[in-house]
């Protein structure tokens, strides 16, 4: 279990007040790192940051805006800073693009200027600030993991989910690739996670409501949707030494949804 092991490491995770970033960060701490949690809602941090310092964690929380490039710049800085290292990041924060094309509000015609933006904003150039900023610090360490969330809906098209969404994931999966091939001299592991469908609080939980979540169960192998503690195991995996020979790839945790 020393591969998995994740004691004197500190990671950082965006969008870690709910979903699946809390669940990718009480994974990293259960493991033994430090975790600093980011994320844009100050009330949801403070209740993921005490709940995983009362199961016995350590854990720090900051209030980032991801659409925000100085901020996210300054959020990694200051975590290196006070640490003296950054060993994992987890570029996770992301929003929803509204419906996809099957009803007429998402389809491509009636995307709005201003969502386009807003969501390549937070879903691409967040992701991508928060790889750049993590990558200086760990060039200069030569080590580290870089993971990006990416989704099923960027490696296939996606009925359900918004041309922007779908857009700037599957964008996250190229930019994992490119960076992969930089910092690979470095020790720097980059890869990414493309969920399928998990019970979260995007779109306001809207895959919460019984019909929406049974119209994504049906489109799912194992005939269900993910709870958010399944994506624990892979955010370890790839955060520790046991991802030691593994980079550039973005592995689908989905049920089964890309097999087909």
């Amino acid at each position: 279990m020393e591969m998995f092991a994740l004691e004197g490491r500190v990671a950082a995770v965006t969008g870690a007040a709910s979903g699946l970033g809390l669940a990718m960060a009480e994974a990293l701490s259960t493991a033994g790192a430090t975790v600093v949690l980011l994320d844009i809602d100050e009330a949801g941090l403070d209740r993921a940051r005490e709940d995983i310092r009362a199961a016995g964690g350590r854990a720090e929380s900051a209030v980032l805006d991801v659409s925000d490039r100085a901020a996210i710049r300054a959020g990694i800085d200051a975590i290196a800073a006070r640490h003296g290292r950054l060993d994992a990041v987890i570029a996770n924060a992301g929003v929803t693009a509204g419906p996809g094309y099957r009803t007429e509000a998402g389809q491509i015609n009636a995307v709005r200027d201003e969502q386009w933006d807003q969501v390549l904003s937070i879903n691409l150039t967040g992701v991508f600030v928060t790889i750049q900023s993590a990558a200086a610090h760990m060039k200069r360490q030569r080590s580290g993991r870089i993971v990006a969330v990416a989704s099923v809906a960027g490696l296939k098209s996606e009925v359900m989910c918004g041309y922007a969404y779908t857009a700037t994931k599957a964008a996250v999966v190229n930019l994992v690739r490119q960076a992969a091939m930089e910092l690979a001299p470095y020790d720097v592991m980059v890869n990414g996670i493309a969920p399928g469908p998990f019970r979260t609080n995007i779109a306001g939980g809207r895959i919460r409501q019984p019909e929406i979540e049974a119209e994504f169960a049906s489109m799912v192998p194992l005939g269900r949707i993910a709870s958010p503690d399944e994506i624990k195991g892979l955010a370890i995996l790839l955060c520790s030494q046991a991802s030691s020979f593994m980079t550039g790839i973005t592995i689908p945790v989905d049920g089964g949804i890309m097999a087909r």
